[in-house]
């Protein structure tokens, strides 16, 4: 079998074990021809059980949300990765971050670092996105309300205790600006503050409401 024939065989960049299985069936040792598809670089281990193919066999550019929810699970991508994939923040975040209900974990692999955040089961499944790739699968991203709820919850640098001492942390950490918080949800910011039992999100979605009602304070 040509590599040609493999990717014939497998129509995804990203595949797992069994599908690597399937598509060497014709062969007597396939697990030998495993090893020698990682050696000659035609296909990459990401972690134990799941693949992608090799640069020189890639047909489109490897999906790194849809990597994250399939390297640990269930998970969803958020913080400050999902920040900067909605633009909320300006600058560009390396390492794909996602919160899960199971235990928090950090995988560092060939392509990148995927780190994973422990959030309660009650919070962890509200304000999550559902995004097509376009040829049939899909992965959970946070939206921006969430992720930022995620990022705010995740920061242990001290209390915010007033709406001021928020809008300035928003802007010096974080450098969002207003009119992007004001795009906000502010019925789901209640719901995640509720979720998380959290004052700095509160304080958040009290913000949102006041750039809604015109600026007022």
């Amino acid at each position: 079998m040509d590599h040609g024939s493999l990717r014939h065989r497998i129509p995804h960049e990203e595949f797992d074990y069994q599908a690597l299985i399937d598509s060497l069936s014709g062969y007597s040792r396939p697990r030998a021809k495993i090893t020698a598809l990682l050696r000659n670089g035609v296909i990459v281990r990401v972690k134990k059980g799941l693949y992608v193919f090799g640069k020189e066999e890639r047909r489109k550019p490897l999906c790194p949300e849809l990597l994250a929810n399939l390297i640990y699970g269930p998970s969803c991508v958020s913080l400050e990765y999902a920040l900067a994939w909605h633009a909320m923040i300006p600058e560009r975040v390396e390492t794909i971050t996602s919160v899960t209900c199971g235990r928090s974990r950090a995988f560092d692999t060939p392509l990148a670092r995927f780190v994973y955040r422990n959030v309660s089961m009650r919070a962890f499944p509200v304000g999550v996105d559902r995004v097509e790739t376009g040829d049939g699968r899909a992965f959970l991203i946070a939206t921006p309300e969430k992720a930022l709820a995620d990022a705010l919850v995740a920061d242990r640098r001290g209390p915010i205790l007033s709406r001021r001492a928020m809008e300035v942390y928003l802007r010096e950490s974080w450098r969002i600006e207003e009119g992007r918080l004001k795009e906000l949800d502010r019925n789901l910011l209640d719901e995640l503050a509720t979720c998380y039992r959290s004052r700095k999100v509160r304080l958040l979605a009290s913000i949102v409401e006041r750039l809604n009602r015109g600026g007022e304070r």
